[in-house]
Order: structure tokens, then sequence, then C-alpha cells
């Protein structure tokens, strides 16, 4: 079985570490656990991924380019460096109105916690 995650133990640069793809997104493991994952994600001009809802929260930042988040209808545009947290059960989309990249991080555990 192939190996999907970042090599352990080595260091790398984020960014580099994948290419834009002409008329693509490219999306690379870097950890992929039960409990949850980090995916880096080039995405080339005019790109987008199609709009989904996910059980998890989801941490977007972006390392290259610009990137337009779409959450529950709400656009939301970051250039390189900024952050946004994707609630669980909404509505988005990720577009690429020019190329970017970004790491994704999902964490599956702790929804089972209720606070009172």
């Amino acid at each position: 079985m192939e190996n999907l995650e970042q090599e352990k133990g080595k260091t790398f640069i984020i960014v580099e570490i994948i290419e834009y793809v002409p008329h693509s997104v490219v999306i690379k493991t870097i950890i992929k656990k039960t409990t949850g994952n980090v995916t880096v994600s080039s995405f080339d001009t005019g790109e987008a991924l199609t709009e989904k809802t996910s059980p998890f929260d989801t941490f977007i930042q972006v390392i290259d380019g610009k990137a337009e988040i779409v959450i529950d209808g709400e656009s939301n545009l970051l250039d390189i460096g900024q952050s946004i947290i994707i609630p669980a059960h909404s509505q988005n989309i990720i577009k690429a109105n020019v190329r970017f990249k970004m790491i994704s991080t999902v964490i599956k555990s702790g929804y089972e916690e209720v606070t009172v």
C-alpha cells in the first residue's frame, strides 16, 4: 500500500510540497488519522471544490495567493497568511479567483463532548 502521508521526522517547506497544475485542484495528504487529517491543496485560477457540508469544523490557512471561502452564502476573501474556520454543518465552497495554496485541518474528535 502506498504511503499517503508526508514522511515523518523529515523537515519540509509546506508551500513547496505541492505544485500548481493547470486547470486543476491538487490535494496532498500530510497526516491522515481516524481522528482527523491535515492536507495541503493547490487551486489553479478559476477552479473550485464542489459545494459541501462537513460534520466537523475545518481550519483553513492560505499559504500562497488568495482564496475565496464561501460559508453559508457569505464570501470571505483570504490573503496569504490568513485563516478561517469553516463551522461544522455549514454549506461551503472553496474558490480560486486567482491561484492559491492552502492547508486544511479537520479534527474529528471532541464532538462527543457535551458542555453544560
